[in-house]
């Protein structure tokens, strides 16, 4: 789909609130935005639907404050990025409050289901047809600090430029570059480590 029909498409929801026109923008992007949460979720389907869907409600009930500087999947993504940071901050204080010691904070958190009538799963076939480079990959990206993870994901898996992570983020750009460059080497000594090299 291209910037300007995105765009179209954007003003038709924003002005006269078309649902159809959003179901596309839906059908469109929904693959990428799911992308982003199984890996940050360590492969976690129903969780990823979940903050897949609370994503798209956020897009919609905000969507009047896309004004097209960046492109729609960039603006999309940085809501994508702050569900899942919000996510992650709430499952913390759910493991200090509750103090489950065995329990990690990077640990995917589970029994998070998908709402009656909630969005429509994307296949996961990417995992399911290459589960044990799925599951390899996941392990590879848990060594890494989340900023790092996040960094690498939105560059190696989705194909951001730095300046898009940055946007994304809020970090700045030489912040991101730290974190590529340090999740970049742990991540090259994991696969050093687990025969990768060979």
């Amino acid at each position: 789909m291209g910037r300007l029909n995105d765009i179209a498409l954007v003003t038709q929801v924003a002005v006269f609130h078309n649902k159809r026109a959003f179901d596309q923008l839906v059908r469109e992007y929904q693959s990428p935005i799911r992308r982003f949460f199984l890996t940050q979720t360590g492969g976690d389907s129903q969780l990823s639907d979940d903050l897949a869907q609370e994503t798209f409600i956020k897009a919609y009930t905000s969507i009047s404050q896309f004004h097209g500087t960046s492109s729609f999947l960039t603006w999309l993504t940085r809501i994508a990025y702050n569900v899942h940071y919000d996510y992650r901050r709430s499952e913390k204080r759910k493991i200090q409050g509750d103090d489950f010691s065995a329990v990690m904070p990077d640990s995917p958190m589970h029994n998070r289901g998908l709402s009656e009538g909630g969005m429509t799963a994307v296949s996961s076939s990417l995992y399911t047809q290459h589960s044990s480079l799925s599951t390899d990959l996941h392990q590879a990206l848990s060594v890494l600090r989340e900023e790092e993870q996040i960094c690498i994901t939105l560059q190696l898996i989705e194909g951001y430029a730095i300046n898009e992570i940055s946007d994304i983020t809020g970090m700045t750009q030489n912040t991101v570059k730290s974190h590529l460059r340090r999740g970049k080497e742990k991540l090259a000594n994991y696969l050093r480590e687990n025969g990768y090299d060979r």
